[in-house]
């Protein structure tokens, strides 16, 4: 309760400029691009810095990083709303929130750290969705936080300080109810406790070695992590393609308002709670503890879901359009929850959070710029049609990627029950 409450937070205070976008616009003579150019800005602060802070958060108390990032996080939003200058500067407001996304990298990282350290790896599926939806929740909350300020109090400050103060309590409440590990608690490891060792176990020359050298070993030179990494770079151009895009297309090429096309945006989000446990479950009970077998499968739903979205006739009704987000949406985001839990299964626990942040690090700075601009570019210079062909190669190139890493996953494993045999 302590990673979900706590990582929720982080979503109230990550990116609040879309939601007063158009009075800043509109008020403040700030242009689409300038506005364009602080929520990108965010996005690759947030991915570097979720790897680098892996680093320092496998070598820290989760207990200690995570509130502290929370909170210095919410400082930045009080920041921007008691200081009217950021407000005058588009330079000015995207530096304050490029620290922000840096500060935002500090959520990630110890609730990676404490999912293995209290879940063994069979039961790690179910926990990790139920944890993973609290980016849903906290999405959501975000939205109806700015909106509840704007209303009570006024000025598009208010939707910044006011997040930003809820954040702090938010913080003070992960401190009292987060532990670090089990053996800080004087328990005995979990893998120990349930009987279910992990698929990979430092070995003696782990021992000595430094923090870049088991980084470099595990993480930077490992195949599978590169090819994990990769695979994110496509789930998550995948995710942000079809949702950011899908006011406009919608309104573009189905003729939807501006309130159904936000209806759209809004339904792909909340389809992405069932399917993230269902993913979760899936993958401990059906496959054993098993990811990719499971990810493969939901991206396949995903390739035909697409299909049905991309070429549907304009004179069917607008439901129809709507069930296909809700699906991709519901599918979409099982994968991206079993690309950070798998960087966690098939890395050593002291590595673990690091090699979580290296996938994150390709997902946001490559995939999330290829979902924004890439496809924005895509559609201005080529139409919707070739834009969707890229979409779909992407779902291809995923799947690829989970496939073989799935390979070296069942590798790994059989080479550790050989080891214990």
């Amino acid at each position: 309760m302590g990673i979900f409450i706590g990582y929720a937070g982080y979503y109230l205070v990550r990116n609040n400029v879309p939601l007063v976008a158009t009075i800043l616009r509109d008020e403040h003579g700030f242009s689409a691009f300038g506005l364009g150019v602080v929520t990108n800005g965010v996005l690759v602060a947030y991915g570097l810095s979720k790897f680098f802070s892996a680093i320092v958060s496998d070598r820290s108390s989760a207990r200690l990083f995570l509130p502290i990032g929370l909170a210095l996080s919410a400082l930045a939003n009080l920041f921007i709303g008691f200081v009217p200058a950021v407000g005058t500067s588009v330079a000015f407001l995207a530096v304050v929130m490029i620290f922000n996304g840096f500060f935002q990298g500090m959520g990630w990282p110890p609730s990676g750290r404490t999912l293995v350290h209290w879940f063994s790896t069979s039961e790690r599926g179910s926990k990790t969705a139920f944890w993973n939806i609290a980016h849903n929740v906290g999405g959501a909350g975000s939205g109806a936080l700015a909106g509840a300020a704007l209303a009570w109090f006024g000025g598009w400050q208010s939707a910044f300080w006011f997040p930003g103060i809820v954040g702090m309590v938010i913080a003070i409440i992960a401190f009292f109810l987060l532990r670090d590990t089990p053996e800080s608690e004087g328990l005995p490891p979990i893998e120990e406790y349930r009987n279910d060792p992990a698929p990979v176990e430092e070995d003696a020359a782990d021992e000595t070695a430094s923090t870049w050298e088991t980084v470099r070993r595990y993480v930077l030179t490992n195949a599978t992590m590169v090819k994990l990494a990769l695979a994110n770079v496509f789930v998550y151009t995948l995710r942000y393609g079809v949702l950011v895009w899908a006011p406009v297309y919608l309104a573009d090429v189905r003729g939807a308002s501006l309130g159904e096309g936000i209806a759209g945006f809004s339904l792909f989000e909340l389809a992405g709670i069932p399917g993230t446990l269902l993913c979760g479950y899936i993958s401990d009970k059906v496959f054993r503890g098993r990811r990719s077998p499971a990810g493969i499968t939901f991206l396949i739903g995903v390739f035909l879901a697409v299909m049905v979205y991309w070429l549907s006739p304009v004179e069917w009704p607008l439901w129809i359009s709507y069930g296909a987000l809700v699906v991709i949406g519901g599918l979409i985001y099982g994968p991206v929850m079993l690309i950070g839990l798998q960087a966690l299964d098939l890395s050593p626990r002291r590595v673990a959070g690091t090699a979580a942040g290296f996938t994150g690090l390709f997902g946001y700075v490559l995939g999330a710029t290829l979902a924004s601009t890439g496809i924005g570019l895509s559609v201005d210079h080529f139409g919707w049609d070739v834009t969707f062909m890229l979409i779909l190669a992407c779902v291809l190139l995923a799947i690829g990627f989970m496939y073989s890493v799935g390979r070296d996953e069942d590798a790994m494993r059989a080479r550790r029950a050989k080891a214990l045999q």
